[in-house]
């Protein structure tokens, strides 16, 4: 029985003119076609493929080539030749591999200007945070036996870039647990109002978030010429460095909570001016200092037993047997001669309050990247795992562009659904 003619090609149905229109909107790199030679696989059908990707939650970069190699009319929409073999999992591997990664970082920060520009993010309001990314190692898979297993000093074979970072969950309420893991951390800046990200860097696992978070301030200000009224975070972030640039330098809100993590108990009392120690003995003033790390100005007072003649000549021994005393030189008390940054900030406010609610903007962001596999790489090196990373906040910013000049603003965080089921 001789087959009918279709009215319509196949290549030019659904989904691959779903995917045709959210590609209009994503920047182009640069095409690197050497003068001699095979003629390269596309970059740009590459980098589309990889968001695709991304969107469609494949897990392995075999899926992705599977998916290319039995779906001609995406692989059409993607670029390639639908009636060629698709690229290899090995063309993929080596795309995120050897790609500079400031290409990538380029084509988000295009997104991202073009959705201030539109309208869609102010940046006014921004939250801070990071995800862990478990690198791909046998390391970190529990059911196999391995010796030193996360001992810092010996670097996984299989990725040598990678570090050891703390995973910490709590199993039921005030009952921590901590969980070592090899990878990275992608660290983020979001707006709080669309909960988008606007700025992310990928470090190794070993990396804190305070030692990032200036510098990631700094670089979104400076590139998106950005207006901060309030920065929120949790306790992680709270140092005085950090509260001293948002506050002076940025003037705006610090709605981070304090961390007592770094406090030890007191030990002494201020009585009359005076300073006594838990013997109820008047500390001997030693002087001022200024450590180097803080840059904080401190009087040093000590014990009066050791430092002190006529109190030395009363006691013989610490009256309540301090071990200080007998370990070393007794007691050494810090007193602070400088008000903190930290009192400028109204922790008990309804205002700071109700700001810190919205912090969980940016755990909400996390699960949306989670939902795209960003925080399972099926690479492993740096560059790789960064540019794995900056593909999935990309994906979630250009679904984001799509439907906000789609008309459709109220589904710019429908990052899984949006183009299946609302892009026409």
């Amino acid at each position: 029985m001789p087959h009918s003619n279709l009215l319509f090609n196949l290549a030019d149905l659904p989904p691959a003119v779903k995917y045709e229109k959210l590609f209009e909107n994503l920047p182009m790199l640069k095409e690197n076609i050497p003068k001699t030679g095979r003629r390269p696989i596309s970059r740009n059908c590459m980098f589309k493929s990889l968001i695709y990707k991304s969107l469609r939650r494949f897990p392995y970069l075999t899926d992705l080539s599977f998916e290319l190699n039995n779906n001609p009319s995406v692989s059409k929409a993607l670029g390639f030749n639908p009636l060629k073999p698709a690229p290899s999992t090995e063309r993929f591997s080596s795309f995120l591999h050897d790609t500079e990664h400031h290409e990538i970082i380029s084509i988000r920060q295009q997104l991202v200007q073009e959705l201030i520009n539109v309208g869609a993010v102010s940046g006014n309001s921004i939250a801070i945070d990071s995800c862990p990314i478990v690198a791909l190692l046998k390391e970190n898979n529990l059911k196999t036996s391995i010796a030193d297993r996360f001992d810092k000093t010996k670097k996984p074979a299989g990725d040598p870039d990678a570090r050891l970072g703390v995973l910490i969950h709590f199993p039921s309420p005030f009952k921590k647990e901590v969980r070592y893991f090899w990878g990275y951390r992608n660290h983020v800046i979001n707006d709080i109002d669309t909960e988008l990200p606007i700025w992310e860097v990928t470090k190794p696992a070993n990396v804190s978030d305070i030692n990032v978070a200036k510098d990631l301030i700094q670089e979104a200000c400076s590139v998106f010429n950005l207006n901060i009224q309030s920065v929120m975070g949790d306790a992680a972030y709270d140092s005085e460095d950090l509260l001293k640039f948002i506050i002076n330098d940025l003037n705006a809100l610090a709605i981070i909570p304090h961390n007592p993590r770094n406090e030890q108990p007191k030990g002494y009392q201020i009585k009359d001016g005076k300073v006594i120690c838990e013997a109820n003995l008047q500390m001997y003033r030693k002087g001022k200092m200024c450590p180097k790390k803080t840059g904080i100005l401190y009087c040093q007072y000590t014990c009066p037993i050791v430092y002190d003649k006529q109190t030395r000549y009363q006691h013989i021994t610490c009256p309540i047997m301090h071990p200080k005393f007998f370990k070393g030189k007794g007691c050494n008390v810090l007193v602070r001669m400088e008000p903190s940054i930290r009192s400028e900030i109204g922790y008990d406010t309804q205002e700071f309050k109700e700001l810190y609610k919205k912090r969980t903007s940016v755990e909400r962001v996390f699960s949306r990247l989670l939902a795209i596999a960003m925080q399972h790489p099926t690479v492993r090196g740096y560059n790789a795992n960064r540019n794995h990373a900056t593909i999935a906040h990309i994906s979630v910013l250009l679904v984001a562009l799509t439907a906000y000049l789609s008309g459709q603003q109220d589904k710019m965080r429908f990052v899984k659904s949006f183009v299946p089921n609302f892009l026409t």
